[in-house]
């Protein structure tokens, strides 16, 4: 037994260690859905500061032919948070760092829209003693259309360099 598996916060893992070699390109981590409640909107203008009455004001928008407020493309961007789903607990011992994201914003989300989320495996670069695990992200809305995709790069540790 390793001492993570005996000690007190080893008992906390929700699913088997992996490491760099142990991912697959394809392999797709769905996370879970949310609907975008007015809320939710209040809630990240008040952690973020923006105070754009496009992200807060439904009069403001309907004046401007929107049906409802209109999320910030950030707002959009942290439901494909990874800590959301199983990917973290699955790399606790080998994850070194998150290195990047990018993302494009290709379709509007109101209040009341409902968000589907996804990483999938899109490259696998290895280095010698980790690799770069590169996710594609996606988020799509109630109606199946994209509204947000991009990628979130992650350096992991090999297997074999420990």
């Amino acid at each position: 037994m390793t001492p993570a598996s005996t000690s007190p916060a080893g008992s906390h893992r929700m699913c088997e260690q992996r490491w760099f070699e142990d991912f697959a390109i394809g392999e797709r981590f769905v996370l879970p859905s949310r609907t975008m409640t007015e809320a939710l909107f209040a809630a990240f203008a008040l952690a973020s500061g923006d105070n754009h009455p496009i992200h807060y004001d439904v009069e403001f928008c309907r004046a401007r032919g929107m049906p409802h407020m209109l999320a910030h493309g950030f707002q959009v961007l942290i439901q494909t948070a990874a800590g959301a789903g199983l990917f973290p607990h699955m790399v606790e011992d080998s994850l070194k760092g998150f290195v990047e994201q990018s993302s494009r914003f290709v379709g509007p989300v109101y209040v009341g829209d409902t968000l589907y989320s996804a990483l999938t495996v899109a490259a696998l670069t290895p280095q010698r003693t980790t690799g770069l695990l590169v996710m594609r992200s996606e988020v799509v809305n109630q109606r199946s259309e994209t509204v947000m995709e991009g990628t979130q790069t992650y350096l992991l540790r090999r297997r074999d360099a420990i």
